[in-house]
């Protein structure tokens, strides 16, 4: 069995109990994620299964689109509803759509963010969840990251109150903390603010409509069913540019050859989607350290 599973991750669950509960219904091992999820948020998440674990990193890089709130007035140690307070400050003036639409489009392209200390992320071998669980702060390497659109979902004018939501639409690359991101537009509005709820409405390629929650699998495997909602590896990689090939040369592709670049390589392409007819092959790239070659990256045909 090897495919793509559009899974509707729910609250109350990690990411990894959600691959845990896959293996099991399938009862095969070979199942893996396509980003975290926090237990806290639910929403589009893929799931890889046989061959289609090479391709993770792919759907991971297609990007992933998010619906939440923002609530401003008070900011929390996790930097969402789960968390404890740390810093309140009731909102005693007024802000204009204007104003949140300024702030919106300010925190749109490339922004530098700082991962939150409740999150997965490793330094010095260890998880910085691991040390907040401890009550240790630690330096934490920021990175750059990009946001494609990020929107405003009221259609107030005005927003009055000691404590301010509004909902929003982000698009965004891997390794985007959401969070992270209603703490930046709540500090550039001049109040601590905290991200209220979450969902994620697509990921890789997928969206809400396509998915499947844990208790359909399960039925669906009980019926021998599960083939009709496992998706096609080249679903996957549908953001790259597709090299189609056939014959002797496919036969080089399944073997892992390095070979000369095509005529018809994708122009511009630094990496492309290998076909034969419908199948997808492998994925190879502009070589390296070989001008005038391509090498495969992943091979995805036994």
């Amino acid at each position: 069995m090897n495919g793509i599973l559009p899974l509707w991750k729910e609250k109350g669950m990690t990411s990894h109990d959600c691959v845990f509960k896959v293996r099991k219904i399938l009862r095969m091992k070979k199942v893996g994620h396509t980003g975290t999820l926090d237990p806290d948020v639910e929403g589009v998440l893929p799931i890889c299964v046989g061959r289609a674990t090479k391709l993770a990193e792919y759907i991971m890089n297609s990007g992933k689109t998010y619906e939440g709130e923002v609530t401003i007035g008070f900011s929390t140690t996790t930097e969402d509803a789960s968390g404890e307070i740390v810093e309140q400050q009731p909102v005693h003036s007024s802000i204009t759509r204007a104003e949140i639409l300024r702030v919106l489009q300010s925190l749109t392209g490339d922004i530098i963010q700082t991962p939150p200390m409740f999150s997965a992320v490793k330094v010095n071998g260890k998880r910085l969840y691991e040390y907040a669980r401890q009550g240790i702060e630690v330096d934490r390497p920021s990175r750059t990251v990009t946001i494609h659109e990020l929107k405003l979902l009221d259609d107030k004018e005005l927003f009055e109150g000691e404590t301010i939501r509004f909902s929003f639409r982000a698009t965004c690359s891997k390794g985007t903390y959401i969070r992270t991101l209603a703490v930046m537009i709540g500090e550039k509005l001049g109040y601590p603010a905290h991200m209220s709820s979450l969902v994620r409405i697509s990921s890789g390629g997928f969206n809400e409509q396509e998915c499947l929650t844990l208790d359909a699998l399960k039925t669906l495997q009980e019926n021998e069913e599960i083939l009709t909602v496992l998706q096609p590896l080249a679903k996957g990689v549908d953001h790259l540019p597709k090299w189609i090939i056939s014959g002797t040369l496919a036969k080089k592709v399944i073997n892992g050859s390095v070979l000369d670049v095509p005529a018809d390589w994708p122009l511009e392409a630094k990496e492309a989607a290998v076909f034969e007819d419908e199948e997808l092959l492998a994925i190879y790239q502009l070589h390296p350290t070989k001008p005038g070659k391509i090498k495969p990256v992943k091979v995805l045909v036994d």
